[in-house]
């Protein structure tokens, strides 16, 4: 495929806005990397087993860089092991070369439960037995270093170079599969989700030369001179209790980048915040994950499909709405948890206030258009929608660790993948700028089979004019089957009509500033937020 074809949809240089990676710099014209081969990674148990099998056959010399939000050392990658810090420590003692950043975390009064401890945990495991895995905190204040990344080097196997990017953490409750019975080692959640959430996500397997990019892109990290955690004397005590330094050691020379390995070509996309002292290589910060969702919503001529955590924000919404108003064919399918992972009294309204903002300015836009969902197991038990995916017109596909709302787009560290394949839905090269590509049908096709329960054979899953139709009548049919208490036998799908529960009057007083200040917070640069762009 030309660059100019892959210049409708990627983002040039020009409209990326910021001092770039060296990668993407060696690239030339473009921002993107081209002779790829990319596998999305659908649930946490295929995830880890492919996870497994790579890390499980790597030889002394060969290396491991890593990215986590949180990392559980007892998580279990397979029902009867390993768990993640025994297999990294085995592979640290046995000559491989381990190297981790996980997030600080703000403790536990911060940010809950969800943080903790694991992340010092997981880096004294891995560290005492010869590896380097960092705490690191160099984000302002509620922001959180959220990327994940997995980049696997043989040292003498370059035709076998793999990465891993998406939205699972080396964490509990992420090890679940397409049956949502929920993983054993499970996080407390709300309530309702049960004492095993059932849980869906997503990665992707990646190899060719976007491998090196990763690499690229976990150095410029690694290599900020600036100290890794703020100086306190808690703070300095668990980097020494965790064999931590303040700055980490410096990285080997760079490996030439692996042979081209398949069709597709692969943008990344990432958030850094506007902060001080300033990240080296994003002075003003970067949000090209924004700047290409607003791209690709302008481009949308049938259908954007999204799988998000949230879907947040009014920032967010506008890029869509602008565009369904733009184009009355346009419309929008979403697939998003039922309930907040924290519901309580005070969580709960100013997690919830975002969600109302967002949907209803896109359904006054687009009435009849904005079509959103939630999903439960068989059992009847909701599903945490942890995936962050967005599929456009079968063309233009992202996963990654970025959410649909604010604080992603502007505030916390995040890294996505964007790709289009060359390869067109019928098996042909693909001609048009706009025609479906084979990667992104088939996996939509992946996707809607399960939430729809429809044999992945179905012509129906191809219809994106007929989608919401299909969609509605899925959802209604298990509604109806719920209203007659379920006498029947239980109709095919899991989806159903998404309504976030209401807030009071008063609730919204407190809950808005909650929201903008911690939940959802704005790092732009002061002139950006006025100019309402990004």
């Amino acid at each position: 495929m030309s660059a100019g074809r892959l210049e409708s949809w990627f983002l040039t240089r020009e409209e990326r806005g910021v001092a770039t990676s060296r990668s993407v710099e060696d690239v030339g014209i473009a921002t993107w990397s081209e002779g790829n081969l990319v596998r999305p990674l659908i649930h946490g148990a295929p995830y880890f087993a492919r996870l497994h099998a790579e890390l499980t056959d790597l030889e002394a010399g060969d290396r491991v860089w890593f990215t986590d939000w949180r990392g559980d050392p007892d998580e279990a990658l397979l029902p009867g092991g390993p768990t993640v810090g025994a297999l990294l420590a085995d592979l640290a003692r046995r000559g491989v070369e381990v190297r981790g950043l996980v997030w600080r975390s703000h403790g536990e009064k911060i940010s809950g439960p969800i943080s903790g401890r694991s992340n010092a945990l997981l880096g004294r495991e891995v560290n005492e037995a010869g590896g380097e895995v960092l705490l690191d905190q160099r984000v302002p204040l509620f922001g959180s270093h959220h990327q994940k990344i997995f980049v696997i080097r043989r040292r003498h196997h370059a035709d076998r170079d793999v990465a891993f990017v998406g939205g699972l953490d080396l964490s509990h409750s992420r090890r679940d599969d397409a049956e949502h019975a929920g993983d054993p080692q499970a996080l407390k959640m709300d309530g309702r989700y049960g004492a095993r959430p059932p849980w869906h996500d997503a990665a992707l397997e990646l190899r060719g030369p976007v491998v090196t990019d990763l690499l690229d892109v976990f150095a410029e990290r690694w290599n900020d001179p600036h100290p890794l955690d703020r100086r306190t004397p808690l703070r300095m005590l668990a980097q020494r209790l965790a064999h931590m330094p303040r700055h980490p050691k410096p990285l080997p020379e760079a490996a030439p980048a692996p042979d081209p390995a398949g069709p597709h070509a692969v943008q990344l996309l990432r958030t850094y915040t506007a902060k001080r002292p300033p990240f080296p290589f994003a002075p003003q910060g970067e949000r090209t994950i924004a700047r290409a969702y607003t791209k690709a919503f302008a481009r949308a001529q049938h259908l954007i499909y999204v799988e998000d955590q949230y879907l947040w924000s009014l920032e967010v919404a506008d890029g869509i709405a602008e565009a369904m108003v733009k184009n009355p064919r346009l419309q929008l399918i979403a697939v998003v948890p039922r309930y907040p992972s924290s519901d309580g009294p005070l969580t709960g309204p100013p997690s919830r206030i975002g969600q109302i903002r967002a949907i209803n300015r896109l359904r006054r836009a687009a009435p009849g258009r904005v079509h959103v969902f939630d999903l439960e197991n068989g059992a009847g038990t909701p599903v945490y929608v942890h995936a962050k995916i967005c599929i456009v017109d079968d063309v233009w596909f992202t996963v990654g660790s970025d959410n649909f709302n604010r604080r992603s787009w502007t505030t916390d560290s995040e890294l996505t993948c964007a790709v289009l394949d060359t390869t067109s839905a019928s098996g042909g090269e693909a001609e048009a700028d706009d025609s479906p590509r084979l990667l992104a049908r088939e996996l939509r096709r992946e996707l809607w089979s399960e939430h729809l329960g429809l044999d992945a054979g179905d012509a129906r899953l191809d219809d994106l004019a007929g989608a919401p139709a299909l969609w509605a009548a899925t959802a209604d049919a298990l509604e109806t089957w719920r209203a007659e208490a379920g006498g029947a036998t239980r109709p095919a799908g899991r989806i159903r009509r998404h309504r976030t529960e209401r807030i009071t009057r008063l609730q919204r007083i407190w809950a808005a500033p909650a929201y903008g200040i911690g939940i959802d917070p704005d790092h732009r640069p002061h002139r950006l937020r006025e100019q309402r762009r990004f």
